[in-house]
């Protein structure tokens, strides 16, 4: 293994420590669920959690329409966790790109909350627009699947882990923007699951 391998693996291997870490902290007993297939740029923002005793029932997103040629396409911008304890709701969001507009909430039906996701992701286009992330699916505590309203580039990668009770927060990957160069915006996504 090179130096710069070897250094490289060190600042990913830190990297996921951190995160894992600080889940740890966010709120007792925190575990992190992820996918496989998540963009390649950008850098991971800050967790947001639900307050304690609120789970995640619901989602929207913040997405940008097709801009034709020659505009650059972001697609998936944002996520936002709709976040209830019985009648109340609170809404959590992790760091955002710019363009785009969010989506009314899909909820889970009957009260259940999220429990796993999967990510649709454009493959890496050289040369070409990239995009990144385009839209996400949902699963519900009773089986149920929610689609978003996102764009239809890329595949749906495999599903995440499940959380045994329900998502509880979420951290997000975002690429700032990059002026006139090809812009990509939301990458990947990582949730947190709690107990209580």
């Amino acid at each position: 293994m090179g130096q710069d391998t070897g250094a490289g693996l060190l600042v990913l291997l830190c990297a996921t420590s951190f995160r894992h870490s600080v889940a740890d902290g966010l709120r007792g007993q925190t575990s992190v669920i992820e996918v496989t297939n998540g963009g390649p740029w950008g850098d991971w923002a800050w967790p947001e959690m639900c307050p304690n005793g609120y789970f995640a029932s619901g989602f929207s997103l913040k997405v940008e329409p097709v801009q034709g040629i020659p505009g650059d396409d972001t697609a998936l911008n944002g996520i936002r966790l709709h976040c209830t304890r019985g009648d109340t709701e609170h809404v959590i969001e992790s760091k955002s790109g710019r363009w785009g507009v969010w989506s009314e909430p899909m909820w889970c039906p009957d009260r259940g909350f999220l429990v796993a996701f999967a990510l649709r992701v454009e493959p890496a286009l050289t040369p070409g627009d990239n995009t990144a992330a385009n839209n996400l699916r949902f699963r519900c505590s009773d089986g149920t699947e929610l689609e978003g309203p996102g764009l239809s580039w890329g595949e749906f990668g495999n599903w995440s882990d499940s959380c045994s009770k329900g998502v509880c927060g979420l951290q997000t990957k975002i690429e700032e923007p990059r002026g006139f160069h090809d812009d990509t915006a939301l990458n990947d996504l990582q949730l947190f699951c709690c107990r209580s």
